[in-house]
């Protein structure tokens, strides 16, 4: 087999630096690739579904990417510093036992985007090949169109990163210039002047106005868990800040996606309103779509629904052989994982409200995962940048002790800021119709879960460092940034007695 279509057998150990040849550029198409989909396109068909204007739609998408992007980029360092995933180096800020969290945090936001992205998929090219062959829209062809796409990302998964970056160099630009055709296609009934049915000054518009911001910004946090996976094949020496260029980079072109959504959406919205109030978009833009978009529409189903898939799978593959080292390889834990995802998606389909379900569990993940991302920031931040990377790796070894052995594995400081904050942010999250916290009502209806989560977690982390302080080593050289240190020293590393 090529070097590109070979199995993949590395794990979430450190990968040598001699297999580390990857560039921003790649981790720019990755990234891009599993966001420029159809997935996104609903995102960005929210504010429209809220009742917002075109412009004001505009600006809480802008709003919503560019405050994730800001987010996500520090995220990507890890990989490149630590050769592993964001998981594992989690391990760091939470103990060698508490990085658990982070893999099943990893866990859900993959089944649930993955979902989310083989159903708009599958829905798409179902509702194009209806109307260009007649073929019926039955419980049959859409299980026959989500199993395709589920296999077809499952093989990619498991023959690993080289692979995937093959195929995401071919399905970044393919899905690009699709969404751009649709320039053409929407270009002549497309109004910017769409008024929307809440506007500014009238009750609900601020509510409404964060709602798509939150929901645009869940799509680039929805990454933090993953970028290590990608990032660790990138060498060490490469400038940081070119590696965080290259996130905020894709999470710009993003951009393409997002306002497809938002542009096409207000199309269904003044030609096809009964879709809208179903909250079928993807329905009604096959409603208004010229007949000969149809292929292109079922190009970018099959192209994106791949590359959101493998990038949501793999990543996940590689948390559980973490979590179970001695039972699951990478492939092995990515099949496990494929498999109980695709089932999922066939319970959620057709016993329940996918949508719903979908969009719900997203929320409320992102919720529980970006109080982790902020925690993982700052303690990049006070560490200047510096880890013992071979330490990190006692849990998979089944050893015990190194730098970040902690309280018998676990950081309470890392912990102690995260489960508070990520608490209380559930209890202001406002999905009216899905879900409302005890708190979510306090503002008027506006959804304050993310601002209110990641400050809470940003104070109190910084606050437990400086009142518990962390031992010298786990700074380097250079000592801390921002926060005092104690002088311990760190219990050897020893093999763990097996049970």
């Amino acid at each position: 087999m090529s070097h590109s279509t070979g199995i993949e057998t590395n794990g979430v150990e450190q990968i040598p630096d001699d297999q580390r040849d990857a560039s921003p550029l790649d981790l720019f198409r990755l990234i891009f690739g599993g966001a420029n989909t159809f997935a996104t396109a609903v995102l960005g068909s929210f504010p429209v579904l809220f009742g917002l204007s075109f412009q004001a739609g505009v600006w809480a998408i802008l709003l919503g990417v560019g405050v994730g992007a800001l987010i996500l980029a520090p995220m990507g360092l890890f990989g490149a510093l630590n050769g592993t995933n964001n998981a594992v180096s989690s391990g760091a800020h939470f103990g060698v036992h508490g990085r658990i969290v982070g893999s099943f945090l990893s866990l859900l936001t993959a089944v649930a985007f993955f979902s989310l992205s083989v159903w708009s998929s599958g829905d798409a090219l179902v509702g194009g090949a209806k109307r260009l062959a007649g073929l019926p829209e039955t419980d049959l062809t859409l299980g026959l169109a989500y199993g395709l796409f589920a296999v077809l990302v499952l093989v990619v998964c498991i023959f690993g990163f080289r692979f995937m970056l093959w195929v995401n160099k071919i399905a970044v630009w393919a899905s690009s210039l699709l969404f751009l055709l649709g320039i053409v296609a929407f270009a002549g009934p497309f109004d910017a002047g769409y008024a929307g049915s809440v506007n500014l000054g009238q009750a609900g518009f601020w509510a409404a106005f964060v709602g798509a911001a939150i929901l645009a910004m869940s799509n680039p946090v929805s990454f933090g868990a993953f970028l290590g996976d990608w990032s660790r094949y990138i060498p060490r020496e490469t400038p940081k800040a070119r590696i965080m260029l290259a996130v905020i980079a894709a999470q710009g072109a993003t951009l393409i996606p997002f306002l497809f959504g938002l542009c096409t959406a207000t199309l269904v919205a003044t030609q096809a309103p009964d879709y809208i109030a179903a909250n079928n978009y993807v329905g009604g833009l096959l409603a208004v779509a010229p007949s000969w978009f149809f292929l292109p529409v079922c190009l970018i189903a099959v192209i994106g629904g791949m590359s959101t898939g493998t990038t949501a799978l793999y990543g996940t593959g590689l948390d559980m052989s973490s979590v179970f080292p001695r039972l699951l390889s990478r492939a092995g834990a990515t099949l496990l994982i494929g498999v109980l995802a695709i089932g999922f998606i066939f319970v959620g389909r057709f016993t329940f409200n996918l949508v719903q379900s979908v969009s719900t569990f997203a929320v409320l993940i992102i919720t529980c995962t970006s109080p982790w991302m902020v925690i993982m920031i700052l303690g990049l931040i006070t560490r200047r940048g510096f880890y013992h990377a071979d330490d990190l790796q006692v849990f998979t070894r089944g050893q015990r002790g190194g730098h970040y052995w902690f309280q018998h594995g676990w950081n309470w400081r890392g912990m102690g800021a995260w489960l508070p904050s990520a608490a209380v942010g559930l209890c202001f999250v406002n999905l009216p119709g899905q879900f409302v916290g005890p708190l979510g009502d306090l503002a008027g209806g506006i959804d304050l879960s993310l601002p209110v989560t990641l400050g809470l977690a940003g104070v109190l982390y910084l606050l437990l460092l400086n009142l518990f302080p962390e031992p010298a080593g786990v700074y380097g050289p250079q000592g801390p940034r921002w926060v005092r240190c104690k002088s311990t020293a760190h219990t050897p590393v020893t093999t763990a007695e097996m049970a």
